[in-house]
């Protein structure tokens, strides 16, 4: 079942015209209830328009109205882009950040309130492609091992919680908070059941498969966790017995990515890139893969074939006699 999602709070600026903040309201609701958008996705789309409108503010000395924003003139979000370019605002925050303004556009255009021209007239920023970094295949089982963290001063179980989540990550290729996401009753006893139901982005779901040595991990956890686990709470608890904040797994790995002599990308998410690279070298099918992430096209996924592609040149460039 999908979580209810909560209203949205109606929105009060300083530098915009109440007939235009209303708007703003209807279109975050549509955002989340229609368009099923990430929270965090919303938030960031609500956050630009704002810095936008505070521009707009200072930048015509008035506050924003709705017909004051449906005239925009392309000249408007040329000069809020240079501002932003400006504080050094990378090109794909300012590609996300229009993205957000033409959705907002859109939406007062269906809605009759006006048709913002001037958005759809701006070039979209070009932004370098980068390939993301997995780890190795032997680091990152290491970080699934509970025994690389003898010697900490932290209770066992917390070691054990770490380790279970890490072998998630790598196991499964879930997101950090699709895995701090999981419910007791979502996850199988090992023997029991060898597949996880995870909601992923857009509170979409999606069927991965569990290893049994993973699920073995996970259960040693819960039976050294001092908290109560119940069917309908997270699996994964903080000290306190409370959820479990992603920004704790974020530490432990950049604890043990000291230890093992890691860089700095060595990262949760580094570890669903290693899944899915391995994956690949492996002979996995790109398609299968795709679902497995719980990537909505296919594009997305296509970047890691990249990633094997220059690991095969890398291994040519060093073995080769003639390289």
């Amino acid at each position: 079942m999908a979580k209810p999602i909560p209203a949205i709070q109606p929105i009060e600026l300083d530098c915009a015209a109440g007939d235009l903040t209303l708007e703003m309201t209807r279109w975050l609701s549509h955002l989340r209830a229609e368009r099923r958008l990430s929270p965090k996705t919303s938030e960031a789309y609500a956050r630009d328009l704002r810095q936008f409108l505070e521009f707009l503010g200072g930048h015509w000395g008035a506050r924003v109205t709705l017909a004051g924003f449906a005239a925009l003139e392309a000249s408007d979000v040329r000069a809020f882009m240079a501002m932003r370019r400006a504080a050094h605002i990378g090109g794909r925050s300012l590609m996300r950040a229009l993205a957000g303004l033409r959705s907002f556009g859109r939406f007062l255009e269906r809605e009759g309130k006006g048709k913002v021209g001037a958005l759809s007239a701006i070039r979209a920023p070009k932004v370098g492609k980068s390939l993301p970094k997995p780890i190795q295949m032997a680091a990152a089982k290491r970080f699934a091992d509970a025994d690389e963290r003898a010697g900490e001063t932290r209770d066992p179980w917390i070691w054990a919680r770490d380790a279970a989540v890490m072998a998630l990550l790598y196991g499964s290729g879930l997101r950090i908070s699709e895995a701090l996401g999981l419910k007791r009753r979502e996850v199988p006893l090992p023997g029991a059941g060898d597949v996880l139901i995870v909601t992923g982005k857009g509170n979409k779901t999606r069927m991965v498969p569990v290893l049994q040595n993973v699920l073995a991990l996970v259960q040693a956890y819960v039976a050294m966790c001092p908290h109560p686990l119940p069917a309908e709470g997270p699996i994964f608890v903080g000290a306190r017995g409370g959820p479990l904040n992603a920004r704790i797994i974020q530490l432990t790995m950049e604890r043990l990515r000291g230890a093992l002599g890691l860089p700095d990308s060595a990262t949760p998410h580094a570890l669903r890139h290693s899944f899915a690279t391995h994956l690949l070298s492996r002979g996995g099918d790109l398609r299968a893969i795709q679902e497995l992430l719980g990537h909505a096209s296919l594009s997305t996924t296509q970047i890691y074939t990249g990633i094997d592609s220059e690991r095969l040149l890398e291994v040519y460039r060093t073995a080769h006699p003639r390289a």
